[in-house]
């Protein structure tokens, strides 16, 4: 061999062991140990690979330094298939590291944090990635008890491609964290995520997205929050709570979201490019102004339902001199060439009272679009608007307009575009120089890709019809192999009798066709238990209950005594409800604390000789703005013989983060209804802090009083057409309700 090739030959030796000395190490990891081993050795560049499976019980911390060019990355196997389970979670700190790929469901945190950018209070992650990552519904079966899905501390992290979806039980979703000086000016960018469906908490504490806490609100994030798609997180009205300085919204998707953009907190925030789609849906809202030089421009807002602090548009009045955690008034801010369609309130000067008194000023709301044929009083002024200059708006020519100036009418002329998003004429499109009506993002260029968008709630009568024969514990039996939307078909006139509770575990329909209805009665102190998961309706069936024990506080149907993290509905229809008089106090349905309805409905029923309440809803008694029930309608029944009350509704204390319950009950017959005497409130049906009442076509005969208690939040109650025979007038804690063609005889 000749000197020439040795010598190339020692030049490639030595330049393979260079790079092999110098190059990045993957390694893949099964366990724990082997995990931990792997961060300890970690180096710039390096990837360590969980292995493929479900992990469980695991408290994954990943330390390290890596480099712009070279981070250090944890990742999935398979992106969507390493599983963590269990009492997990995640926390990193360092420089230029990347989470990837992994998915965290069926368990939740053991600590406060399930992702955290910290692994101690000194300890924080910067320069950092998080994506491709998914959470879902990994959380504490207590739906009462706080903890963050993502806190975010550091500085200059990227939070992208990641899906959020079902976060059940109280505390923020994700949250920008600046409790330390490190934490501030972070100028973190979360873009790209899928924010999946939030059920309404019915408390405080259920925010999607929150940057900065009141303590630090006047302290600048600088945190950038764009293209990501927030679809119906309903958790409260605070979709997005902002309470930190200097954030920029840019082009986000809001998807029949029941709450609002809210600039809790902090100065100079723009929002800008937002598509906000009510689609006619209950309590949907858009963006509310509060504190100084807050920029809301060019956003599109449509269909949205919500009144007072969930109206479309919403500029709020403030407290002199306001101490952090409360109101700074509205000064310098603009809300200008904004497109509002078909969206029921803009809101001026909302909250004003004693406290906030401080109207806005020095503000601006021109060329916005205002076309609406749903109500034709859109924009309610509560105080003094002086303060902000009106100029080139554009209102629906029957549109009533409390402003008088800087508005111009034109007719409501609105069409589908096609992107399918209903769009004004051009030429006012045009005058806005708003540009083209088009989604920003779409559902499916956000969150994680490898992962399922699809709505896991599952309909009534989705599943399969079974026949269920008459007997002992066949509806029991039933019940327990039923699956998910599955419909039990009892026999008519059949006897159905109860030894043991009949468990609803998910969402079931119990019915008889038409015909005579089938008799059921149970030896157990409760016939039906809602289970957490569990949805129930009852159509054309008979529940007696001279077959139950002598226990006080039977029921029909219940909640779980636990806390329940999943909201349930129960929807009654053509029921027949008879003795339930073995004592005192026999109940037809009772909901325990830690418990939430989406919806109730008693429809169409006769219910007569009851000991207790028809519905118990009020055993959520810490009067911090919780409530147990979001929609209840009582429509077309017939009471009869019942010692307490038709229904109980409590919702206490003075918590604005709540507007619920709403109530409808309308074409009721009540006879000798509430006047047991053991029955605490002395009414026929008592309504405490419910925020949406409307009581129509009721009669009420040789029965207690209605009974009000009115709260904060400027509620809703209305009274009318209801007739009271032997029957004392409506009892209420003040006068604020409406009444119209109300008798007494």
């Amino acid at each position: 061999m000749n000197h020439i090739l040795v010598s190339r030959l020692n030049i490639l030796g030595v330049a393979l062991l260079l790079f092999f000395s110098s190059s990045a190490f993957a390694t893949l990891v099964s366990n724990i140990e082997a995990f931990n081993q792997a961060v300890e050795t970690a180096k710039p560049g390096d990837t360590i690979t969980l292995a493929n499976g479900e992990w469980t019980n695991v408290e994954l911390v990943f330390k390290g330094e890596g480099t712009e060019s070279k981070p250090i990355t944890l990742n999935a196997q398979t992106p969507g298939e390493v599983i963590i389970t269990g009492q997990s979670n995640l926390s990193l700190s360092g420089k230029y590291l990347v989470v990837d790929g992994l998915v965290f469901t069926r368990g939740h945190t053991p600590t406060g944090e399930v992702i955290a950018f910290k692994t101690s209070p000194t300890e924080l992650a910067s320069y950092s990635r998080l994506t491709n990552v998914v959470i879902d519904d990994f959380s504490h079966p207590e739906r009462e008890l706080s903890d963050l899905w993502l806190a975010i501390y550091g500085k200059h992290n990227r939070i992208d491609h990641n899906s959020f979806i079902n976060k059940r039980n109280r505390g923020v979703t994700v949250a920008v964290r600046m409790n330390s000086k490190e934490s501030r000016e972070n100028h973190h960018v979360i873009e790209y995520n899928y924010f999946g469906p939030r059920q309404v908490l019915g408390a405080n504490g259920g925010e999607t997205l929150r940057i900065g806490t009141s303590h630090f609100s006047r302290e600048y994030a600088n945190t950038l929050v764009q293209y990501n798609y927030f679809d119906r997180t309903s958790g409260e009205h605070e979709i997005i709570s902002n309470k930190s300085s200097g954030n920029t919204f840019l082009g986000n998707v809001f998807f029949e979201a029941q709450g609002t953009l809210t600039m809790r907190h902090g100065h100079y925030t723009r929002v800008e490019n937002n598509y906000f789609l009510g689609n006619r849906k209950p309590n949907t809202g858009g963006i509310r102004i509060i504190n100084e030089h807050q920029t809301v421009k060019n956003n599109y807002l449509y269909g949205l339902t919500g009144r007072r602090f969930r109206g479309a548009l919403v500029i709020m009045n403030g407290v002199p001199n306001s101490p952090p955690n409360r109101y700074d008034p509205v000064i310098e801010s603009v809300m200008n060439n904004n497109i509002v369609i078909d969206s029921d309130y803009i809101q001026l000067g909302a909250g004003a009272d004693e406290e906030r008194s401080a109207p806005p000023k020095s503000s601006e709301m021109q060329n916005n679009i205002i076309l609406g044929k749903y109500n034709d009083t859109p924009i309610t002024v509560f105080d003094d608007v002086s303060g902000i200059n009106f100029k080139g708006n554009v209102l629906t020519q029957t549109s009533e307009n409390p402003i008088g100036k800087g508005f111009a009418t034109a007719p409501y002329k609105v069409t589908k575009n096609e992107y399918g998003l209903m769009t004004p004429e051009q030429s006012l499109i045009d005058g806005i120089d708003f540009g083209e009506i088009k989604l920003p993002v779409t559902k499916d260029k956000v969150g994680a890709p490898y992962y399922d968008k699809k709505d896991g709630k599952v309909a009534f009568g989705s599943g399969k019809e079974i026949a269920v024969r008459q007997g002992i514990d066949t509806l029991a039996n039933a019940l327990e192999n039923s699956k998910p939307g599955d419909t039990l078909v009892l026999e008519n006139g059949g006897e159905y009798l109860l030894t043991r509770f009949a468990n609803i575990n998910h969402p079931v329909t119990v019915m008889a066709k038409p015909g005579a209805k089938p008799v059921i009665r149970s030896e157990k102190p409760s016939f039906i238990v809602i289970r957490n998961g569990g949805a129930l309706t009852l159509n054309n069936l008979w529940f007696d209950g001279a077959a139950s024990p002598d226990y006080k506080g039977n029921s029909i149907i219940r909640t779980s005594r636990s806390s329940m993290n999943i909201n349930y509905s129960l929807l009654v229809d053509n029921v027949k409800v008879t003795h339930l008089n073995i004592n005192g106090y026999f109940y037809f349905f009772k909901a325990y604390p830690g418990t939430f309805a989406d919806e109730i409905v008693i429809a169409n029923s006769d219910m007569n000789n009851i000991t207790g309440a028809i519905l118990s809803l009020n055993k959520e008694t810490e009067d911090l703005g919780v409530y147990s029930v979001e929609n209840l309608t009582i429509e077309g029944n017939t009471f009869t013989d019942v010692k307490e009350e038709v229904v109980t509704v409590y919702r206490g204390g003075f918590d604005e983060s709540t507007f619920g319950p709403m109530v409808s009950v309308k074409g009721n017959t009540l006879q000798n209804v509430g006047k047991g005497k053991t029955h605490r409130t002395g009414a026929s049906m008592y309504f405490h802090g419910v925020q949406n009442l409307h009581i129509d076509d009721t009669t009420l005969t040789d029965s207690a009083p209605i009974s009000l208690y009115l709260t904060n939040g400027e509620p809703i109650t209305v009274i009318e057409n209801v007739s009271h025979h032997n029957t004392p007038k409506i009892r209420a804690n003040n006068e604020e309700y409406s009444v119209e063609n109300v008798s007494y005889q």
